[in-house]
């Protein structure tokens, strides 16, 4: 899907593009753990367009990236700042058919930029355990686990990673 793409900065037209990539990204990753309903529940709630556009286009202690490829918008990353020397990873997804194509990759990368472009020195994130394939991910591009903690919303442990960047 995603033979050509580029990573921009989100504007709140994207935002029901967001939610349709986390629709599918979501449903892709938790409808066996949560159930389908379940999943279009929080993806209802935590995604609703103007949700998006007020919490996370908006805020100036967010970046929001899209990965917008043939005129659509096939992924996201969203990074917000949580004391002097970090920023946390709050958000990355891409849409299932344009998994493996560099989109995730170039995406983190434009999220640790951020980061390091506002003098943050670590980034953090927290994955579902059961979400082998984003463990892997992470994994493969440097961050290491440094916690594991109980998700009881979800009814499983999450693990949580850092990776030290450039500032």
């Amino acid at each position: 899907m995603a033979d050509s793409f580029e990573i921009r900065e989100a504007v709140a037209e994207d935002a029901a593009a967001i939610q349709a990539v986390a629709r599918a990204s979501w449903h892709t990753a938790y409808d066996d753990l949560l159930g389908e309903d379940t999943v279009t529940e929080y993806v209802n709630a935590w995604f609703d367009p103007e949700k998006v556009v007020a919490d996370d286009v908006e805020p100036a202690d967010r970046d929001l990236f899209v990965a917008e490829g043939a005129d659509e918008v096939i992924g996201f990353a969203e990074t917000t700042l949580d004391g002097d020397e970090t920023a946390v990873l709050y958000r990355i997804y891409v849409a299932p058919d344009a998994h493996g194509d560099g989109v995730g990759t170039a995406l983190l990368e434009r999220a640790e930029a951020a980061a390091a472009e506002r003098g943050r020195t670590r980034l953090r994130l927290s994955v579902v355990a059961p979400n082998e394939d984003a463990v892997a991910f992470y994994e493969a591009r440097g961050f290491e686990r440094v916690d594991t903690v109980r998700d009881d919303e979800f009814d499983c442990n999450r693990y949580q990673y850092e990776k030290r960047i450039a500032a």
